[in-house]
């Protein structure tokens, strides 16, 4: 007889951002005439770019005609784009052959899918808070006990709390963990990990033959040219370390899909030679994936152009005035503010003793927006909630007018 994965059970009530819709859905329902400004899920909401559109519409209009239509491409991506994104790659002063590039349709499926070529025994270290697939998709696993409410985490995992005296960037594990997963810009802090810091984790992965999962997805963010824009700027993290990344904050293309993963064919794991791990994740992509998006691809292609990256980097900055609004908008209500300044995410903590699901509902009732609870993104996120600064500008302006006008922590509904 068929019997079903038990290891979901596991998982905490509600994935994160569906229990904010409901949440949210339930309070329009008793207040139709109410509007509600969301800052909560980070999604994308200004258009595509003119190059952008180009390199979509040329590749669409190419599959129309016989002589220039593709089917099937090459599952670790085309060609073009993987060379692209070597090129890129160089411009930051860092050698990724284009063969070391595996193209896939966004990071979150790709932080999900890399623990599969690890054993199930793998001790995994996360980073604290850090974005929910890092840790779900290895509770569905198998790889934790259940879910202790009291704590707030997953036995069996080991947590690397951040808090704002390290900069919510964690020191490296006291004991051997063998897997560890880190996010810098980090979501949802707005964090950036310095090199020391980089350093630190590529020193110990190396010394206890542990891998780094590094999820730069919002690399592009960064202004401050004294960090680091990706982890191979350390040496020694092409021994250690699988970097992925999107062009969903990046370029937009949260709908339009495309992402990357980095594996170098130095990295090696305890019980691993160099090359294997990379010819393992080849074999996985070309068994369970068929490649992505062949117009998303040539979008890509585009966004890389010079063209491109200009465009791309000018809507950035869009969305960096709209954390520039938020954030002054926090201060002026008399909160603790962090990130917002190289990234696109402002971690605001509440008031002592107001658990995160409070703020939100005070957020929610007071002034009618929408935040993410900072206790989604780990236990180390308790008493905070992340704003994110993609929307259009207008209403970004809207939502922090009526927070400056009606937020009152002291009168909670």
């Amino acid at each position: 007889m068929a019997t079903i994965n038990t290891n979901y059970r596991k998982l905490a009530a509600g994935y994160l951002f569906p229990e904010i819709a409901r949440r949210a859905a339930a309070f329009q329902e008793q207040h139709p005439e109410e509007t509600l400004f969301k800052l909560g899920i980070g999604n994308t909401t200004e258009p595509l770019t003119p190059t952008i559109l180009e390199g979509l519409h040329a590749k669409v209009d190419a599959l129309s005609n016989v002589d220039t239509y593709s089917g099937y491409g090459d599952e670790q991506g085309d060609t073009p784009l993987r060379e692209a994104l070597s090129r890129y790659y160089r411009d930051m002063g860092v050698n990724i052959a284009p063969d070391e590039f595996f193209v896939s349709d966004g990071a979150k499926a790709d932080a999900g899918n890399l623990q599969s070529i690890f054993s199930l025994d793998t001790v995994i270290a996360v980073q604290d808070p850090a974005y929910p697939v890092y840790v779900d998709s290895n509770v569905v696993s198998g790889r934790s006990g259940g879910f202790n409410a009291e704590m707030g985490h997953y036995d069996g995992f080991v947590y690397m709390p951040g808090s704002a005296e390290t900069n919510f960037f964690p020191a490296v594990p006291t004991g051997k963990v063998d897997l560890m997963y880190i996010c810098s810009p980090n979501n949802p802090t707005g964090a950036v990990a310095s090199h020391e810091q980089l350093a630190a984790y590529v020193e110990y992965a190396r010394k206890h033959k542990a891998i780094i999962i590094y999820d730069a997805a919002y690399a592009e963010y960064i202004s401050d040219p004294a960090l680091p824009k990706t982890i191979y700027e350390i040496e020694g993290a092409r021994e250690c370390a699988i970097e992925i990344n999107s062009f969903s904050k990046f370029a937009g293309f949260t709908g339009v899909r495309l992402g990357w993963t980095v594996v170098p064919k130095e990295v090696i794991a305890e019980n691993s030679e160099p090359g294997e791990i990379h010819k393992m994740w080849n074999r996985r992509q070309v068994t369970f994936f068929n490649g992505a998006s062949n117009i998303a691809q040539a979008g890509g292609v585009a966004v890389l152009s010079e063209q491109g990256l200009a465009e791309s980097r000018a809507l950035i900055a869009y969305y960096m005035e709209n954390a520039r609004i938020i954030r002054q908008g926090m201060q002026t209500v008399g909160l603790q503010v962090y990130g917002g300044d190289n990234a696109p995410y402002v971690w605001v903590k509440g008031p002592e003793g107001m658990t995160s699901w409070d703020l939100f509902d005070v957020f929610l009732t007071q002034c009618k927006v929408i935040v993410t609870p900072g206790s989604g993104f780990g236990p180390a996120g308790e008493g905070y909630v992340r704003l994110s600064a993609f929307g259009h500008r207008n209403n970004i302006k809207q939502a922090v007018e009526s927070i400056v006008s009606n937020l009152k922590l002291n009168e909670r509904n």
